[in-house]
């Protein structure tokens, strides 16, 4: 999932709206979730979030690059357009 700094959440009104347990390198922890308007190359759509108060940067998760319909080029690096994956 994509994860937005509690500061940045702050900044946008973010409201919380549920509350999940994620496995982190440290274990589980609880963290609190909303939904955010995110554009990129072009795109946009609103996605959930998780709002952290440990990561201090905006970290695009794989679920919101497939909801944008986006992936990484493993060769170089960067985004390309992919395709919604049903399944």
């Amino acid at each position: 999932m994509t994860v937005v700094p509690r500061s940045i959440a702050n900044e946008l009104g973010l409201r919380v709206t549920a509350k999940s347990g994620v496995m982190t390198g440290a274990g589980v922890i609880e963290v609190d979730r909303s939904r955010a308007f995110i554009e990129l190359e072009g795109r946009s759509e609103i996605v959930p979030v998780v709002i952290s108060d440990v990561i201090d940067k905006v970290l695009i998760g794989v679920t919101t690059l497939e909801i944008l319909e986006l992936e990484v080029d493993p060769v170089t690096g960067r985004l390309r357009e992919g395709r919604l994956l049903l399944y």
